[in-house]
């Protein structure tokens, strides 16, 4: 698989919760939590699970953080 991506972390899988229509999954990257967002179909195709290898891979416009 080659993609366009130049940020893609590899590490473990720490956590997978799932919803009605949406999981969370939590890598931990050398002690940096990356958690995303995806469908349940995609967890399953994916065959995630707690302990897998996984790639976080990060294609943004922009990151905005606001505060009062």
């Amino acid at each position: 698989m080659k993609l366009s991506a130049r940020n893609q972390l590899k590490d473990r899988i720490t956590q997978i919760v799932k919803g009605t229509t949406t999981s969370h999954i939590t890598l931990d990257v050398n002690g940096t939590i990356i958690t995303s967002a995806i469908t349940n179909e995609a967890v399953d195709e994916l065959e995630l699970a707690v302990g897998k290898e996984a790639y976080a891979i990060i294609k943004a416009s922009s990151v905005m953080v606001g505060v009062d």
